[in-house]
């Protein structure tokens, strides 16, 4: 399935990932080198479980990607949202990490117009998550503070879609500790809130719980290891929302793959996967990050798991969960 003017690159993992109940496409598990406005074309409607991607900023990644002027970023986009649209399925998510940049002297609305265009292409823009950069980039501004915190807006296609909220569940941290030792009689029942807003709360509810839901914030300091790619992000923000809107056997998307952080994370845990990246450097680098990965998740396994997983046709990544299951 070579894009116009390419070769398809080397699939770099053996085996599908839970092949036996969910036969996937030839793309599955592969970095396909070239254009993601070519690709996408080529890729089956409805097979993508959830894409998660961060795209060239607007008059970002100059050397790497050419650049986006701010005023024509949406004309851009929105030629690849249209495909993501018909390539993910109906329950599926769209998780686009993206950030405002400042223009002269005031920051550029394209993130806004973008959403609102989104919308009009059939998108729904069920909520918007704030990575907090723990990390963030020093400096000082005559007319601004650091900028510690991007975007994650969700998209759906449908207001029901999968979400597995009790696979992101945070500790409760010791404040409990002291919170639930002693409770007043105002705690051990519902206590509205004192400005009418319909909201309250029952504190009592806490005791025995040592799982809470989290925030839509997430705080996750900034990818620091990876010199080869101008822009990489962590490696726990794909993955937070790989465990969030996805099960094992599921595929997740990137069509702007970079150096594989989100191939990455979904082989970690067990998903298939399949990502687009225009640069060939950054191909080269994400196939031998997968490889490398996938060496050492099967070097975790038993000789007899691995028979099992490869009379199954799952890769060794979905391998390591069936053995953590036994």
């Amino acid at each position: 399935m070579p894009a116009p003017g390419k070769s398809p690159t080397r699939k770099t993992i053996a085996g599908r990932t839970r092949s036996t109940a969910r036969p996937q496409p030839l793309f599955t598990n592969r970095v396909l080198a070239g254009d993601a406005r070519e690709w996408l074309r080529l890729l089956p409607d409805a097979s993508a479980d959830l894409i998660v991607t961060s795209p060239p900023y607007a008059d970002a990644r100059t050397r790497t990607y050419g650049g986006v002027h701010p005023d024509r970023y949406v004309e851009w986009f929105l030629p690849i949202s249209e495909q993501l649209h018909r390539v993910l399925k109906p329950t599926g998510s769209f998780v686009l990490n993206i950030k405002e940049r400042v223009v002269a002297g005031e920051r550029h609305p394209y993130v806004l117009e973008l959403i609102l265009a989104l919308r009009r292409q059939g998108w729904l823009w069920t909520e918007e998550y704030c990575w907090h950069k723990k990390n963030c980039y020093p400096g000082k501004w005559p007319n601004r503070f650091r900028d510690a915190w991007e975007r994650c807006l969700h998209f759906t296609r449908a207001k029901r879609f999968k979400m597995f909220q009790d696979a992101v569940r945070v500790p409760m941290g010791d404040w409990k500790q002291s919170r639930l030792r002693n409770l007043s009689e105002t705690d051990q029942r519902r206590d509205p809130s004192r400005v009418g807003s319909g909201f309250g709360k029952n504190v009592s509810n806490w005791i025995g719980r040592e799982l809470a839901y989290p925030t839509n914030v997430l705080h996750l300091a900034t990818e620091c290891a990876n010199r080869a790619h101008s822009a990489a992000f962590p490696q726990a923000l794909p993955e937070w929302f790989i465990r969030l809107f996805t099960e094992p056997g599921d595929l997740v998307l990137d069509p702007f793959l970079g150096s594989g952080t989100t191939a990455l994370a979904a082989q970690k845990l067990g998903r298939a996967w399949c990502g687009i990246e225009l640069h060939p450097e950054h191909v080269q680098q994400a196939e031998d990050a997968l490889a490398e990965q996938e060496r050492q998740l099967a070097a975790r396994l038993g000789a007899e798991t691995v028979r099992r997983a490869t009379q199954l046709g799952l890769s060794s990544s979905a391998a390591f969960k069936l053995d953590a299951a036994d």
